[in-house]
């Protein structure tokens, strides 16, 4: 449905997207993850005709819309910060998607308070946008942007100025609500939380160019590279593999590792090792620690080993 095809742009000397080429499906909800400057949130304005691309095109259904402007693409976006007009009432905010399109009267405001409602904010029409708590006033900037039936939805760091409790329930509702409504979106996050809860697919960004784009799940089990695998929060990342932690292998038969850090916790410990293999982390059980006894100390050293059946290999890696 939405294809970017090749694009390019560069601000001086920063490249933020090097002839990359993603596609969204009808329906889905893809993300864009990735750090700070690497090109995600210019993509998306690329995509909704706020700032044009230096080479590459965005096609949509079919259509090439490079050079189509914002007010003609029919998507609609939220951004972070809300967006919402504090001398308009809730009402009047979403009514406002509505009159840009020319849809005006009693019609227009029956479609309003239905959006409204959806959201579980039956009600709420006259109240002051300010009055609202931050969870409402994002329920209210969705409604706006889900009443104009948009071709695409597109998400601006959506939930950052949320507390955490208050992000991951308006990620669970907000990903039912597209769904119920086939709405295909595209989110742009620094949270790898946010992206695993709420996309079909991550497209995870570095320096302008797509470091690896798949489900949730085949990002886990299967990280292009060792980059990759640290920034979606793997511990224990080799040149050439991922080693989880049922991989390493603790038995006096093997060489000794080092414990350079230990932390008590409430259900065992937790251990930095000295390796062959370069610093490891592991977590034991209560039990396991019991187990090791003395051993078990600041400067003391247990033997380890690799599973190599069970690292997390990355693409190219060459096994003799």
């Amino acid at each position: 449905m939405l294809e970017l095809r090749g694009i390019s742009k560069r601000f001086g000397q920063r490249v933020a997207a090097d002839g990359l080429s993603l596609e969204v499906a009808a329906g889905e909800t893809l993300a864009l993850l990735g750090p700070s400057g690497c090109g995600k949130s210019t993509l998306l304005k690329i995509i909704a005709g706020l700032l044009p691309a230096d080479g590459g095109s965005v096609r949509f259904a079919g259509e090439d819309i490079t050079r189509l402007p914002p007010e003609k693409r029919g998507f609609a976006l939220m951004f972070q910060d809300f967006a919402l007009f504090p001398h308009l009432n809730v009402l009047g905010n979403v009514l406002f998607g509505l009159a840009e399109q020319g849809r005006r009267g009693a019609e227009a405001t029956a479609s309003a308070e239905a959006a409204l409602a959806r959201l579980g904010l039956a009600g709420y029409g006259g109240r002051k946008v300010w009055t609202l708590s931050g969870g409402e006033q994002q329920r209210v900037a969705l409604a706006r942007a889900l009443v104009t039936q948009p071709r695409l939805l597109l998400l601006d760091e959506p939930f950052s100025s949320l507390d955490a409790h208050l992000r991951g329930q308006l990620r669970q509702e907000f990903s039912a609500l597209l769904a119920e409504a086939g709405i295909p979106a595209v989110l742009v996050t620094h949270d790898r939380d946010e992206a695993f809860a709420m996309a079909r697919r991550v497209a995870v960004l570095n320096a302008g160019r797509v470091a690896q784009c798949a489900t949730p799940q085949d990002l886990l089990a299967a990280p292009a590279s060792a980059w990759l695998a640290r920034f979606i929060g793997y511990r224990n990342v080799l040149d050439d593999a991922v080693a989880p932690e049922h991989a390493l292998l603790l038995d006096d038969a093997y060489p000794p590792a080092r414990i350079t850090a230990l932390t008590r916790l409430a259900e065992g410990v937790s251990l930095t090792l000295d390796s062959r293999w370069g610093s490891l982390q592991l977590t034991l059980s209560a039990r396991e620690a019991h187990g090791l006894g003395g051993r078990l100390r600041l400067g003391g050293s247990l033997g380890l080993a690799l599973d190599e059946s069970a690292l997390l290999r990355f693409p190219g890696d060459k096994q003799s």
